[in-house]
């Protein structure tokens, strides 16, 4: 029986990190699981797009991955999501991943990174291993994406795990704003940030939004405010930790089925 393990990502249009983070990924869950053949989709189409110009390289959607193994006789197609929340980019890869249910065997679709207390636990120990060698004056702020998905407040409840340690979580389009957390950092008098991307990859938000010299970034707001800044462009898909999360995902869905 033909068996797939399909692993879906927002995607990245930069070349580096895809391949520090998604293709590791992917790399990590082909070793995992020899029995199941991996492929790539991408749930974002502007990437995709942007890919297709300036690489001249074409990644599939979900919808067209799943229809390419449906012709190449898969029978059994296991989805593992890489994304951090289950937030529209999840509904979306579940959705097209369920229209095949009645062409295929066997469909089944993982959880994103946090989905359980247990996630967030082994999330919060790794945050704990970056701050383990923190100074006195220093603390770290990670930047989510953030979401207007009902499962926004994942990153309130992440930053409320670490409270009264120096690591602060913020969102780009959500709860908790990065101004709420320099008020935070000044009251507790912190003078040095190392900012992280709290996103499986370090892509156009984290070199641009988060770490750029570009006056609304986080770094210079942050700059302005009067910490000094150090930047870090490792998305969560490099680190070994992570990496286990999605593979702990995916082996929780193939005993389920």
């Amino acid at each position: 029986m033909k068996k797939a393990l399909l692993a879906v990502s927002f995607g990245t249009s930069y070349p580096e990190t895809r391949k520090k983070t998604i293709e590791a990924v992917e790399s990590r869950l082909s070793e995992a699981f020899p029995e199941c053949d991996v492929y790539r989709a991408f749930t974002s189409n502007k990437v995709i797009r942007k890919i297709k110009e300036q690489e001249g390289l074409t990644i599939l959607t979900v919808d067209q991955q799943m229809q390419k193994m449906v012709e190449a006789g898969y029978e059994e197609v296991y989805v593992q999501p890489l994304h951090v929340i289950s937030g529209s980019e999840y509904s979306k890869a579940l959705h097209q991943a369920m229209k095949y249910k009645d062409r295929l065997k066997k469909v089944k679709v993982g959880k994103p990174l946090l989905s359980s207390f247990e996630d967030y636990q082994k999330i919060v120990a790794w945050l704990d291993s970056l701050a383990a060698h923190l100074q006195a004056d220093e603390a770290i702020v990670l930047m989510g994406h953030g979401s207007q998905h009902a499962a926004f407040p994942v990153y309130a409840c992440l930053d409320h795990m670490v409270y009264q340690k120096p690591i602060f979580i913020c969102a780009v389009e959500s709860y908790p704003e990065i101004d709420l957390v320099i008020d935070r950092l000044k009251e507790e008098n912190y003078r040095k940030i190392k900012l992280y991307p709290l996103m499986l990859v370090a892509g156009d938000h984290a070199t641009n939004d988060m770490a750029s010299d570009e006056e609304d970034s986080w770094k210079s707001r942050l700059e302005n405010a009067g910490f000094r800044v150090e930047a870090f462009l490792q998305g969560m898909g490099e680190v070994p930790q992570i990496q286990e999360r999605f593979i702990d995902h995916a082996a929780t869905m193939l005993e389920e089925s």
